[in-house]
């Protein structure tokens, strides 16, 4: 352990600047570096950090009040796709015309696509709104489905 003011005269006698790692430690820990080439090193840490990160996106699935069974569970199944992707699914039902005099069914439909069709492997993220001509809402796979179900086939 230096004293601040020696840390800085071997800094400068060798040409290179003292930098503080961990200031929270005590005492607060510094490191005698090329501040250029800690900085690049870093810089390209994080990037390689961003690209290992995985990007989830937002999917969207849109289909109107009178939709029939076998439409809903054709498009439930790209659903299916996407949530095992790993991604977010929004979900909108669209209403066209005197159907806006009829909001329940849309929440009706909502419910059944949220309890019966997926049961417990979703999470909601965002409720079923209403919101200008569409009921909106956004779900996501749930981990732990996945974990007892890869269990039970086991």
């Amino acid at each position: 352990m230096l004293p601040r003011s020696e840390a800085l005269t071997i800094a400068r006698d060798r040409g290179l600047d003292l930098v503080e790692i961990s200031p929270d430690a005590k005492p607060p820990v510094a490191k005698v570096v090329d501040w250029g080439k800690y900085n690049y090193q870093k810089t390209k840490q994080q990037n390689k950090n961003k690209k290992a990160a995985k990007a989830l996106e937002m999917k969207q699935m849109r289909f109107g009040l009178k939709i029939g069974d076998h439409d809903l569970d054709i498009k439930m199944g790209k659903v299916r796709k996407f949530l095992e992707a790993g991604h977010k699914v929004k979900i909108t039902i669209f209403y066209r015309g005197r159907e806006l005099a009829h909001r329940d069914i849309g929440f009706k439909l909502a419910d059944r696509v949220i309890n019966d069709i997926f049961g417990d492997t979703i999470i909601v993220d965002q409720a079923p709104q209403f919101a200008g001509r569409q009921l909106n809402f956004v779900i996501r796979s749930n981990p732990r489905s996945h974990s007892n179900a890869k269990t039970e086939d086991a």
